[in-house]
Protein backbone atom coordinates (compact mmCIF):
# COMPACT_ATOMS: atom_id res chain seq x y z
CA UNK A 1 0.00 0.00 0.00
CA UNK A 2 1.63 3.28 -1.02
CA UNK A 3 1.16 6.33 0.82
CA UNK A 4 -1.16 7.93 -1.29
CA UNK A 5 -3.76 5.65 -0.84
CA UNK A 6 -3.36 5.52 2.63
CA UNK A 7 -3.68 9.87 2.46
CA UNK A 8 -6.75 9.06 0.08
CA UNK A 9 -8.70 6.29 2.66
CA UNK A 10 -7.85 9.01 5.61
CA UNK A 11 -8.98 11.88 3.51
CA UNK A 12 -12.20 9.80 2.50
CA UNK A 13 -12.62 8.86 6.72
CA UNK A 14 -12.09 12.20 7.89
CA UNK A 15 -14.91 13.56 4.92
CA UNK A 16 -17.58 11.12 6.33
CA UNK A 17 -16.61 12.16 9.53
CA UNK A 18 -17.12 15.88 8.30
CA UNK A 19 -20.41 15.09 6.64
CA UNK A 20 -21.58 13.69 9.72
CA UNK A 21 -20.01 15.96 12.06
CA UNK A 22 -22.53 18.63 10.22
CA UNK A 23 -25.72 16.83 11.97
CA UNK A 24 -24.15 15.78 15.20
CA UNK A 25 -22.33 19.00 16.63
CA UNK A 26 -19.47 16.72 18.94
CA UNK A 27 -18.01 15.98 15.55
CA UNK A 28 -16.05 18.49 13.57
CA UNK A 29 -18.01 19.60 10.67
CA UNK A 30 -17.39 21.44 7.75
CA UNK A 31 -14.26 22.68 8.76
CA UNK A 32 -12.69 19.13 8.82
CA UNK A 33 -13.80 18.59 5.05
CA UNK A 34 -12.16 21.60 3.97
CA UNK A 35 -8.80 20.49 5.99
CA UNK A 36 -9.13 16.98 4.05
CA UNK A 37 -9.86 18.19 0.88
CA UNK A 38 -6.88 20.58 1.43
CA UNK A 39 -4.43 17.29 2.53
CA UNK A 40 -5.68 15.30 -0.12
CA UNK A 41 -4.69 18.05 -2.72
CA UNK A 42 -1.35 18.15 -0.85
CA UNK A 43 -0.88 14.79 -0.63
CA UNK A 44 -3.00 12.46 -2.57
CA UNK A 45 -1.12 12.49 -5.32
CA UNK A 46 -3.93 13.86 -7.82
CA UNK A 47 -1.40 16.68 -9.16
CA UNK A 48 -4.28 19.98 -10.39
CA UNK A 49 -6.51 17.33 -10.33
CA UNK A 50 -6.74 17.47 -6.82
CA UNK A 51 -6.35 21.44 -6.53
CA UNK A 52 -9.42 21.77 -8.62
CA UNK A 53 -11.08 18.99 -6.62
CA UNK A 54 -10.30 21.29 -3.32
CA UNK A 55 -11.26 24.62 -4.83
CA UNK A 56 -14.57 23.53 -6.05
CA UNK A 57 -14.66 21.58 -2.80
CA UNK A 58 -14.11 24.77 -1.11
CA UNK A 59 -16.97 26.43 -2.55
CA UNK A 60 -19.59 24.19 -1.38
CA UNK A 61 -18.28 23.99 2.10
CA UNK A 62 -17.97 27.92 2.53
CA UNK A 63 -21.74 28.56 0.86
CA UNK A 64 -22.95 25.39 3.60
CA UNK A 65 -20.93 27.10 6.58
CA UNK A 66 -22.28 31.00 5.27
CA UNK A 67 -26.22 30.31 4.12
CA UNK A 68 -26.38 27.82 7.22
CA UNK A 69 -25.32 31.27 9.55
CA UNK A 70 -26.98 33.52 7.28
CA UNK A 71 -30.19 31.66 7.27
CA UNK A 72 -30.41 30.64 10.78
CA UNK A 73 -29.50 34.33 12.17
CA UNK A 74 -32.16 36.27 9.75
CA UNK A 75 -34.97 33.85 11.37
CA UNK A 76 -33.54 34.26 14.59
CA UNK A 77 -33.50 38.51 14.20
CA UNK A 78 -36.93 37.97 12.22
CA UNK A 79 -38.84 36.05 15.61
CA UNK A 80 -36.66 38.34 18.03
CA UNK A 81 -34.47 35.90 19.58
CA UNK A 82 -31.87 36.81 21.68
CA UNK A 83 -28.30 34.96 20.97
CA UNK A 84 -28.55 34.84 25.02
CA UNK A 85 -31.38 32.08 24.42
CA UNK A 86 -29.34 30.38 22.00
CA UNK A 87 -26.34 30.11 24.36
CA UNK A 88 -28.40 28.93 27.02
CA UNK A 89 -29.61 25.91 24.37
CA UNK A 90 -26.06 25.53 23.76
CA UNK A 91 -25.12 24.98 27.24
CA UNK A 92 -27.53 22.70 28.53
CA UNK A 93 -26.91 20.98 25.19
CA UNK A 94 -23.84 20.30 26.24
CA UNK A 95 -24.60 19.59 29.92
CA UNK A 96 -27.49 17.08 28.33
CA UNK A 97 -25.51 15.22 25.92
CA UNK A 98 -23.08 13.89 28.86
CA UNK A 99 -26.68 13.25 31.06
CA UNK A 100 -28.70 11.60 28.52
CA UNK A 101 -26.96 9.63 26.27
CA UNK A 102 -26.95 9.77 22.23
CA UNK A 103 -30.61 12.43 22.22
CA UNK A 104 -28.88 14.22 25.19
CA UNK A 105 -27.91 17.46 22.91
CA UNK A 106 -30.86 17.77 20.72
CA UNK A 107 -33.23 17.69 24.41
CA UNK A 108 -30.48 19.50 26.15
CA UNK A 109 -31.19 22.23 23.67
CA UNK A 110 -34.40 22.36 23.15
CA UNK A 111 -35.06 22.82 27.05
CA UNK A 112 -32.31 25.53 27.09
CA UNK A 113 -33.88 27.33 24.39
CA UNK A 114 -37.14 27.03 25.74
CA UNK A 115 -36.31 28.13 29.79
CA UNK A 116 -34.35 31.15 28.34
CA UNK A 117 -37.20 31.78 26.30
CA UNK A 118 -39.17 31.10 29.19
CA UNK A 119 -37.39 34.02 31.63
CA UNK A 120 -37.38 36.23 28.87
CA UNK A 121 -40.86 36.57 27.50
CA UNK A 122 -42.88 35.43 31.16
CA UNK A 123 -45.08 34.06 28.85
CA UNK A 124 -45.19 30.20 28.26
CA UNK A 125 -47.12 30.09 25.15
CA UNK A 126 -45.20 32.67 23.67
CA UNK A 127 -41.61 31.00 24.72
CA UNK A 128 -42.76 28.05 22.59
CA UNK A 129 -43.35 29.74 19.92
CA UNK A 130 -40.29 31.55 19.67
CA UNK A 131 -38.35 28.36 20.73
CA UNK A 132 -39.64 26.76 17.96
CA UNK A 133 -39.19 28.93 15.33
CA UNK A 134 -35.33 29.29 16.92
CA UNK A 135 -35.34 25.03 16.36
CA UNK A 136 -37.03 25.53 12.93
CA UNK A 137 -34.36 27.97 11.75
CA UNK A 138 -31.44 25.97 12.95
CA UNK A 139 -32.78 23.01 11.42
CA UNK A 140 -33.25 24.34 8.26
CA UNK A 141 -29.56 26.21 8.30
CA UNK A 142 -28.23 22.24 9.64
CA UNK A 143 -29.98 20.74 6.38
CA UNK A 144 -28.67 23.65 3.91
CA UNK A 145 -25.03 23.10 5.73
CA UNK A 146 -25.29 19.19 5.63
CA UNK A 147 -26.79 19.37 1.46
CA UNK A 148 -23.38 21.32 0.57
CA UNK A 149 -20.91 18.99 2.89
CA UNK A 150 -22.44 16.37 0.76
CA UNK A 151 -21.86 17.82 -2.54
CA UNK A 152 -18.09 18.90 -1.42
CA UNK A 153 -17.75 15.31 -0.57
CA UNK A 154 -19.50 14.01 -3.98
CA UNK A 155 -16.59 16.44 -5.53
CA UNK A 156 -13.91 14.42 -3.77
CA UNK A 157 -15.45 11.05 -4.71
CA UNK A 158 -15.74 11.58 -8.54
CA UNK A 159 -12.12 13.40 -7.79
CA UNK A 160 -10.63 10.17 -6.76
CA UNK A 161 -12.75 8.36 -9.13
CA UNK A 162 -11.12 10.26 -12.33
CA UNK A 163 -7.45 9.70 -10.78
CA UNK A 164 -7.85 6.38 -10.27
CA UNK A 165 -9.49 5.89 -13.80
CA UNK A 166 -6.29 8.33 -15.08
CA UNK A 167 -3.44 6.54 -13.84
Amino acid sequence: MNAELIVTILCGLAIAVGVAGVIIPVLPGSILIGLSLLAWAIWGGAGPLGWVVFGIGMVFVVAGMLASAVLTGRKLKQHGIPNRSVLAGVVLGVVGMFVIPVVGLFVGFALGLLASEVLRTRDFRMAVRSSAAALKATGIGILVEFGLACAAASTWVIGVWINAVTR
